[in-house]
C-alpha cells in the first residue's frame, strides 16, 4: 500500500491512560478533549494550523484565567484521527496510507487546516495524496472507500466517496490487462505500471496471467450495501455487460446470505467466500435479500436457476416482503426449463404444515413459465399437427417443464395430507400437447392412489381422467392393465389401446409406411417416431422365437422315440429286421429331417403335418411289426 511521511521530528508524544502528553520540556497550556481522550498540548503549534482551534483557543483563553481546556466532540475520525493531526502540528513524522487519508482529509477540512495557516498544511497534503496515489490505484480506492462508511456526511461533501466509485468504476470496467493497473487478485504478485511482474519491487518481465471478467468480484463484496449499491450503478451507467453485474450480485449475495449455500458443491465457486466471523441479523439479511432481488437484472439465464431457487427459499425463511418473494417467482417461471426435480422440492415453511413440500409456491412458478411461453410465441394444439408436434424446436423448453412436473407430482404423491384438487390443479396445468408419453403421469397418479387408498371410485375416475390412455407406451399398459388400484373403466380402456398398439406396431413392421390408414401413429416410443415401432416388432419377434424353440424341441423328442423304436426291433434277432428298417429309414428319413429343417425356418404350419406324419409312421411300423410276426 503507498505510503508518504510528513514532518522531520521524532516522536514526542506518550500515552498514560486515557490521556496524551507532549514531552517537549514545556508544560502543556492546553487541553483538547476528544471523546474519553485528553491530549495535554501547547496552544502555539494548533493555533498555527487550524483556523478552528485558533478560534476556540483564544474563547477559551478568554474565559479561564487557569489551563485552557477546548473540546472537539464532532471531529472526523475521533480521538485516533486528532493524534495524527496533533502530531503534524508538532511537525513530527506522519505516515499517509489509503487507510487513514480520507479521516485526515475530513478532519483538516473540519479544522480549517488550509494554507493561510501554513504553507503545505494537511488539506493539500491530503488532497495530493488521495488525487496522485490512492485514485490511481485499485486497492487503495477501495480500501479508501471502505473508510468512507465511518466518516460517510464529510466524505459526501468533499466528493471523496464520488471520486473512489467512479475510480473503482472505471477500472472494473476495463480489462486491467490492458492498461497494467497494480491489480493485486487474490494475493497475486504486483504488477509494474507496463504490466510485467515485481519481485521486491524489481521487473522480472515475466507477464502476469490473464485476468478474468470477475476478478473485482472478492474486493468489492467487502463493501458495505449503500457503498456495493452505488457502485453497481455507477457501473451499469458505465455500460458493464449485465451478466458480469449479475456475477457480482450473486458473489454477494452468497457471502452475506448463509443460507444460499447450504446446496451448494463442493465444486461451486462460493466455496471461495471465506466464512464470516458473525453472520449478519436476519433483519439485515432480509433487507440485502430484497435489495438484491431489486439489483439484479430482469434478463433470463443471466443467474442460475439454483441461485434463484435458494434466494426463494431463504426469502421465505426471513419472511421477506410479498412482492420479492413474487418477484423471485417469476424470474423462476421465465427459466423454469433449466431447473431441476431437486430444486422444486422446497419445504413449506408456512405455520399451517399442510403439505411437507410447497405445492403452491411451484404452482404460481409454472404459472408464470405458460405465460411466458405463450408471449414468447410458444406451440399450441391448434398450430400444429399431431404428426408435427415432436420435430418443433419450441416444445423442447415445455416438454422439459412437462416432465419435470410429473417427476415433481410422484414426489410429492405420497404425502397424505396432500388434497386431491391440488395434485389436480398442478397436473392439468401442464398443457396435453408438451406431453409426448403420459408415462410420468401415470407414475405420480398411481403413487398417488396407493398414497390415499380411501379415496373414493368416482374420486379416482376424475384422477385417471388426467392421463390419456392412448399416450401409455406399451410397458406402462402392461402394468396398468394389472394395476388393480385402478378403476375398472380406466382398465378396460388401456387394454383396448394395449391391443391397438400390439396390431399398429407388427403392422409396421410389414409395411413401408410408418403409419396406418386411419390409425394413431406408435406410442410406445415418442409420437411420430419409427422408433418405438421397431421396438414393439422386436419384442413380437421374440414371441414367436420362443414358439419356434418350443416346437424345435418336439420334433428332438420325435427323433429320439423312433430311435428307441429302432433299438427295440433290432432285438428281435433277425437280419432281415434289420435290412428291412434300413428301408423304412431310407423311406422315411429324409421326410423326417425335411420337416425338421422346415420347422427351424419358422413355419409354425409344419407343426401339425409334422403331428400327422408321425402318426403315419407309427400305424406303418405297427404292421410292420405283425408281418414279422407270422413269419415266424
Amino acid at each position: 500500500m503507498a505510503c508518504v511521511k510528513l514532518g522531520s521530528k521524532n516522536d514526542a508524544f506518550q500515552r498514560q491512560g486515557q490521556a496524551w502528553f507532549c514531552t517537549t520540556g514545556l508544560p502543556s497550556d492546553i487541553v483538547v478533549e476528544v471523546g474519553e481522550m485528553s491530549f495535554h498540548l501547547h496552544k502555539f503549534p494548533l493555533l498555527s494550523r487550524s483556523g478552528v482551534l485558533e478560534r476556540l483557543i483564544a474563547e477559551a483563553s478568554e474565559e479561564a484565567e487557569e489551563k485552557c481546556v477546548i473540546n472537539l466532540p464532532d471531529i472526523p475520525g475521533g480521538a485516533k484521527t486528532f493524534e495524527l493531526v496533533a502530531k503534524f502540528c508538532y511537525g513530527v513524522k506522519l505516515e499517509l496510507t489509503a487507510s487513514n487519508v480520507v479521516y485526515l482529509r475530513c478532519a483538516a477540512e473540519h479544522l480549517e487546516m488550509t494554507e493561510e495557516y501554513g504553507e503545505g498544511n494537511l488539506i493539500t497534503q491530503t488532497e495530493t495524496f488521495l488525487n496522485q496515489v490512492v485514485l490511481r490505484n485499485w486497492k487503495d480506492s477501495l480500501k479508501a472507500l471502505q473508510t468512507c462508511d465511518d466518516v460517510l456526511p464529510y466524505a459526501e461533501e468533499l466528493n471523496i466517496t464520488k471520486r473512489c466509485i467512479e475510480s473503482l468504476a472505471m477500472k472494473a470496467s476495463t480489462d486491467p490487462n490492458l492498461f497494467g493497473w497494480p491489480v493485486v487478485e487474490h494475493g497475486g504478485p504486483m504488477q509494474s505500471p507496463g504490466g510485467s511482474v515485481l519481485w521486491n519491487g524489481i521487473s522480472t518481465g515475466a507477464r502476469p496471467k490473464n485476468s478474468t471478467s470477475d476478478w473485482w468480484y472478492e474486493d468489492v463484496s467487502a463493501l458495505s450495501l449503500p457503498l456495493y449499491k452505488r457502485l453497481i450503478a455507477v457501473m451499469e451507467s458505465r455500460g458493464i455487460r449485465q451478466e458480469i453485474v449479475a456475477g457480482s450480485l450473486t458473489f454477494y449475495a452468497k457471502k452475506y446470505l448463509p443460507g444460499l449455500n447450504r446446496r451448494q458443491g463442493a465444486s461451486d465457486s462460493s466455496t471461495r467466500l471465506a466464512p464470516l466471523a458473525a453472520p449478519p441479523s436476519e433483519e439485515d439479511q432480509k433487507l440485502l435479500l430484497e435489495e438484491i432481488d431489486r439489483l439484479l437484472p430482469v434478463q433470463k439465464g443471466l443467474v442460475s436457476t439454483k441461485f434463484l431457487f435458494g434466494l426463494l427459499r431463504t426469502a421465505m425463511i426471513l419472511k421477506a416482503s410479498p412482492s420479492c418473494i413474487s418477484n423471485l417467482e417469476k424470474r423462476i417461471g421465465m427459466q423454469l426449463d433449466q431447473a431441476t426435480l431437486e430444486d422444486l422440492l422446497m419445504p413449506n415453511f408456512s405455520y399451517s404444515m399442510e403439505t411437507l413440500y410447497n405445492v403452491d409456491c411451484v404452482q404460481r412458478i409454472l404459472e408464470h413459465f405458460l405465460a411466458m411461453d405463450q408471449i414468447t410465441g410458444g406451440a399450441s394444439p391448434g398450430s400444429v399437427d399431431d404428426g408435427q408436434l415432436m420435430g418443433s424446436p419450441s416444445l423442447t423448453p415445455i416438454t422439459m417443464v412437462a416432465k419435470l412436473i410429473d417427476g415433481y407430482l410422484a414426489e410429492v404423491a405420497p404425502d397424505v395430507n396432500l388434497k386431491l384438487p391440488k395434485f389436480q390443479a398442478l397436473a392439468a396445468s401442464v398443457p396435453d400437447y408438451a406431453r409426448p408419453l403420459d408415462d410420468g403421469l401415470y407414475r405420480a397418479i398411481d403413487i398417488y392412489l396407493k398414497s390415499h387408498p380411501w379415496l373414493a371410485e368416482f374420486d379416482r375416475e376424475q384422477l385417471c381422467r388426467l392421463m390419456d390412455c392412448q399416450k401409455l407406451s406399451l410397458e406402462a399398459c402392461t402394468h396398468a392393465a394389472q394395476n388393480e388400484r385402478l378403476p375398472l373403466r380406466i382398465i378396460v380402456q388401456v387394454l383396448f389401446f394395449e391391443q391397438l398398439q400390439l396390431r399398429t406396431s407388427i403392422a409396421g413392421c410389414f409395411l413401408v409406411s410408418d403409419n396406418l390408414d386411419g390409425s394413431r401413429p406408435l406410442r410406445s416410443g415418442f409420437a411420430g417416431s419409427n422408433e418405438g415401432g421397431w421396438a414393439s416388432a422386436v419384442r413380437e419377434n421374440q414371441v414367436l422365437k420362443v414358439g419356434m424353440d418350443n416346437m424345435r424341441m418336439r420334433v428332438s423328442e420325435l427323433e429320439k422315440e423312433c430311435s428307441n423304436m429302432k433299438q427295440e426291433i433290432e432285438k428281435l434277432g433277425r437280419g432281415k429286421v434289420s435290412s428291412t428298417w434300413g428301408s423304412v429309414s431310407k423311406k422315411f428319413g429324409f421326410k423326417l429331417k425335411s420337416q425338421m429343417c422346415s420347422a427351424q425356418e419358422g413355419s409354425v404350419s409344419n407343426q401339425n403335418n409334422n403331428s400327422g406324419k408321425l402318426e403315419k409312421v407309427k400305424d406303418r411300423h405297427g404292421k410292420h411289426k405283425k408281418k414279422l410276426s407270422r413269419d415266424e
